[in-house]
């Protein structure tokens, strides 16, 4: 409930590592997020410092990640921010994680061509038949058009009148 929800903006710095595990696919790489500021002096956009997190993701969009992500790609990262210091041989280590809801390329420096994935326990190549678009148009007079089903059209629910 008390989670620190972050959305960084950066770059794939390292290739995801996408594993088999017991409870489900995992991947993680490495996100450098640069901080750029304006420059009065040289009058130009300057790089300032870089923070790099580990970006965790889990079972679906582990999957997915692993097969669109590459090196250099710029992304957009929503999830909780988990900051952990760890002793390891006598050194005090910080490392910053993330635990990723979403991600996804950014659009703002970039195109993207989104692909669904298939639906699990679906064959590859083998998807369910396209259903017709339904009709959502009301027609003139509020009645269904001849030869369309009633189950096209959308549906309000109806409302009992409260006295």
């Amino acid at each position: 409930m008390n989670e620190t929800m972050v959305c960084a903006v950066g770059n794939v710095a390292t290739q995801p590592v996408y594993r088999e595990l017991a409870a489900g696919p995992s991947a993680r790489f490495r996100l450098a997020v640069t901080a750029r500021y304006w420059d009065r002096e040289k009058n130009a956009w300057t790089d300032g410092h870089t923070n790099f997190f580990t970006v965790w993701a889990n079972r679906q969009l582990a999957t997915n990640a692993a097969a669109s992500l590459g090196v250099g790609d710029p992304v957009v990262v929503q999830g909780r921010l988990k900051v952990r210091t760890d002793v390891r041989e006598g050194q005090s280590w910080t490392s910053a994680d993330i635990d990723a809801v979403a991600i996804g390329h950014d659009l703002a420096r970039g195109t993207s061509a989104f692909r669904r994935g298939s639906v699990k326990g679906e064959a590859a190549g083998t998807g369910s038949p396209q259903l017709p678009e339904p009709v959502w148009e009301t027609p003139v007079g509020g009645e269904p058009e001849e030869g369309t089903a009633d189950t096209e059209s959308p549906r309000q629910p109806e409302v009992a009148a409260v006295t």
